[in-house]
């Protein structure tokens, strides 16, 4: 697997490996993502201020960036794990999501 993305709730944020220490550990750096606004979302009235009804056609531009910091991150019994909690799940593309709705 080449990526981590993070999940934080009902965000995802795109992380790549930049070098795999053991089976147990990895260190990844996030990188940018910016919104591809070729894609119409479209908001309603609702929620606290509106409502996404199409949220999940997004599309983002996500690119590396060296100049990020690198995180250490470990797999434990509950999944892979940076020290400061969050929470990340090993995939063989980035993806990035924003939840409009929360």
């Amino acid at each position: 697997m080449q990526y981590a993305n993070q999940f934080g709730y009902s965000d995802v944020e795109p992380f790549e490996v930049v070098r795999v220490i053991s089976e147990k550990t990895i260190e990844v750096r996030e990188m940018d993502s910016e919104r591809d606004y070729s894609v119409k979302l479209d908001f309603h009235v609702g929620g606290f201020s509106a409502h996404c009804s199409n949220q999940s056609d997004q599309k983002w531009v996500i690119t590396s960036n060296p100049a990020n910091p690198v995180v250490r991150i470990r797999l434990g019994k509950q999944g892979w794990k940076s020290s400061d909690g969050r929470r990340f799940k090993l995939a063989d593309a980035p993806f990035k999501f924003y939840d409009y709705n929360f």
